[in-house]
C-alpha cells in the first residue's frame, strides 16, 4: 500500500478491535514477537471482508492524521543539529525547532521518541512546543545506524541493533547541549512517549536538579533505589489498560513520595499503551488533550516560569 492509499484509510478506534488483538500489537511493538507471528495471531480475527495483512496494515501508524503543525508553520523555525557524543556512539542528530519570533532565550524541552526512531510523529510533538513558547529538541537515537528510515517497522527493527546504553549515553548529552545552548534559559524539561517515557525517568535519576521538570508518558519507571536522586517534579500520564507498565506505578508513586518529589500520576480511563500517539488507532482523543494540557501547565509551572 502506498503512501496515497494509505492516507485514504478509515481512522479506526482502539474499540474497533479486539482487546486481544491489541495486546498482540503491544506485544510486537515491544519486541516480544516478530512480525510474522503478529499476522499469524492477526489471522485469528480476519474475516472475508478483512484479512490478516489488512489487520496490521489498520494497526499501523499513518502519519497523514496527525500533522498539527506543518514544517512550513509560519509561526516556528526548525533545524537539524549534530551533537558530539563521545561516551555515546559519537554523535546524535537532533530536530530543533523554536519560535520563529522568539527574542531573548527561551525555555528548553527535550522530546523522546518511541522505540521506532525520530518518526513525523515526534517531530510534530517538538514543533506543538514552539507554538507553546519553547525551544523544542527532540534527538534521533537511531543516528548511529543511519537515522530513522522513514517505516516504523525498520525503524523498530533498527532500534534493536543499537547499544541501549550507548543510546541513553546520546540522549543524556542531547539533553545537556540543549539545556546549555546561549539561547536557553538553562532551564530543562523532559518529555518521552513508550521507551522515551522511561527515559525521562532514566534523565531525571542521572540529571538531578539539573532537570527542571518531566512528563514521561507510559514509560518503564526508574529502580526504586534511584528515586532518591530524583529532584525534578515528574507529572506521569498512563492508560488505564496499559497493564504492563501501570504494574510499576504504586511502587514508584511510594517512592516519589517517600523522597518528597513533587509528583503527579494520571490514568486515563479506558485508554491504551500509546494513547497520545495520534497516529494509531490506540490514540484517545480525550485523554490525550487532557493529558497535553497537563504536560503544558506542568512546564509552564516548572520550566517557563
Amino acid at each position: 500500500m502506498d503512501g496515497n492509499e494509505k492516507a485514504k484509510l478509515e481512522r479506526k478506534k482502539a474499540s474497533d478491535f479486539p482487546q486481544e488483538l491489541l495486546k498482540l500489537l503491544d506485544s510486537y511493538v515491544h519486541g516480544a514477537i516478530g512480525r510474522r507471528d503478529f499476522i499469524a495471531g492477526a489471522g485469528k480475527f480476519a474475516t472475508a471482508a478483512v484479512t490478516a495483512t489488512a489487520l496490521v496494515e489498520m494497526l499501523a501508524p499513518n502519519y497523514a492524521w496527525a500533522i498539527q503543525v506543518p514544517e512550513d508553520d509560519k509561526r516556528i523555525r526548525t533545524e537539524t543539529v549534530r551533537v558530539p557524543s563521545p561516551a555515546g556512539t559519537g554523535h546524535i542528530d537532533c530536530y530543533l525547532v523554536r519560535p520563529a519570533n522568539a527574542k531573548g532565550k527561551l525555555p528548553a524541552i527535550i522530546v523522546i521518541h518511541e522505540n521506532r526512531g525520530l518518526n513525523p510523529y515526534v517531530k510534530d510533538v517538538a514543533r506543538r512546543f514552539a507554538t507553546a513558547g519553547y525551544m523544542a529538541l527532540t534527538p534521533d537515537g537511531l543516528s548511529s545506524v543511519g537515522g530513522y528510515p522513514g517505516d516504523d517497522e525498520k525503524g523498530g527493527a533498527l532500534f534493536r541493533t543499537v547499544d541501549g546504553a550507548k543510546m541513553r549515553e546520546d540522549l543524556h548529552a542531547a539533553a545537556v547541549y540543549v539545556k546549555n545552548r546561549p539561547d536557553s534559559t538553562g532551564k530543562l524539561g523532559a518529555v518521552g512517549f513508550c521507551f522515551g517515557g522511561g527515559v525521562v525517568g532514566y534523565l531525571a535519576v542521572r540529571m538531578g536538579a539539573d532537570l527542571a521538570a518531566g512528563v514521561p508518558f507510559y514509560g518503564s519507571q526508574p529502580a526504586v533505589e534511584d528515586v532518591p536522586r530524583i529532584k525534578a517534579p515528574l507529572n506521569v500520564q498512563m492508560g488505564e489498560l496499559d497493564a504492563r507498565i501501570n504494574a510499576g506505578w504504586p511502587a514508584f508513586d511510594a517512592a516519589l513520595t517517600q523522597a518528597g518529589v513533587p509528583h503527579e500520576g494520571h490514568i486515563y480511563p479506558g485508554a491504551h499503551h500509546g494513547f497520545h500517539n495520534d497516529t494509531t488507532p490506540r490514540y484517545d482523543e480525550a485523554a490525550a488533550k487532557k493529558a497535553w494540557q497537563r504536560t503544558l501547565d506542568w512546564f509552564d509551572k516548572y520550566v517557563k516560569a
